[in-house]
């Protein structure tokens, strides 16, 4: 991830924790099992504090109490029947773990084939992590989630290949499905959600400008470049961007690039200026005036705020 280049720089990074495959059963891709007092997904994790991982992780939450967690800057409380999609790359924060009841997944990079993880997008960072499905919605998801469980557990009726594939497709089932909930938690009509589906060279545009503003928004904000660089029209660009995520390509790029200002400012000393610096404003003025526009605060403001 980009901001895996700023770990430890300014003293006070974000630690991230890779999948921890010595934990999972017959070291496969993935997790699945119940949330609840000792559940960790890495032995050094420090559950209560701000951290990075970088699998995926879903939470369905059956508890009677509420909980809140932290994903990028925001707090997210979640009820029985929600759930709770983070990717890779983001940093979290549990609130009070030992009150958090449920079934948790995690799953590894690289575990599902690329088709797929397009088809489920997987990566797609625009999309709500709170996920809210009605009763019917909510039954399909949980027989899905319980199916794989029974897959991922049942460790001695296959041979390890066959085991990995089969589990490969049931989870592949399980995404199928929310990734649809997680489009239509984001104002996507059903309709609409197969439409979106059906346009693979929109999906492929978008696909490839997510990737490449990932790569490059420490020093490229500009969408003619982007779209110069995919061999896109801008036109082509807008449109496919818009379809994907309802917002322009500037907007995903300034995003993308306050979210990194956000992440830097509150989980190392680096100083404003280097910031700036860092996700290309060479005039510290510049930065904070552009973090301004975006958030309402100034870079000092926001980290003062975070320290309180």
């Amino acid at each position: 991830m980009a901001d895996e280049q700023y770990e430890g720089a300014g003293g006070d990074g974000i630690r991230t924790f890779p999948f921890p495959v010595d934990l999972s059963l017959l070291g496969v891709g993935m997790q699945v099992g119940p949330m609840g007092t000792g559940r960790t997904w890495h032995a050094q994790a420090p559950l209560h504090r701000v951290h990075r991982i970088d699998f995926h992780v879903v939470m369905l939450f059956t508890g009677d109490r509420p909980v809140r967690h932290m994903i990028d800057f925001a707090e997210y409380e979640a009820s029985a029947g929600d759930l709770l999609w983070i990717r890779p790359g983001q940093v979290h924060r549990f609130s009070r773990p030992g009150e958090y009841r449920g079934t948790v997944l995690t799953m590894q990079p690289g575990f599902l084939p690329r088709a797929t993880v397009e088809a489920t997008g997987l990566y797609r960072y625009d999309l709500p992590p709170l996920l809210r499905p009605d009763a019917a919605r909510l039954a399909a998801l949980t027989a899905s989630l319980d199916q794989l469980r029974r897959e991922y557990e049942d460790a001695t009726t296959l041979p390890l290949s066959l085991h990995t594939a089969v589990l490969r497709h049931t989870l592949t089932a399980f995404l199928l499905r929310l990734a649809h909930q997680a489009h239509l938690a984001a104002g996507g009509s059903p309709e609409a959600d197969r439409s979106r589906q059906a346009d693979a060279q929109g999906d492929t545009t978008f696909t490839l400008f997510r990737d490449a503003v990932e790569r490059g928004f420490a020093t490229n904000h500009s969408v003619s470049a982007y779209a110069d660089a995919l061999g896109y029209s801008r036109r082509t660009l807008v449109r496919a961007v818009r379809a994907a995520t309802g917002e322009t390509p500037k907007a995903f790029i300034d995003k993308r690039v306050i979210l990194e200002a956000k992440r830097l400012l509150a989980h190392t000393d680096l100083p404003i200026g280097r910031v700036g610096a860092a996700l290309g404003f060479p005039d510290a003025a510049n930065f904070s005036k552009f973090f301004h526009q975006h958030t309402d605060q100034t870079p000092a403001a926001f980290r003062a705020e975070l320290s309180r």
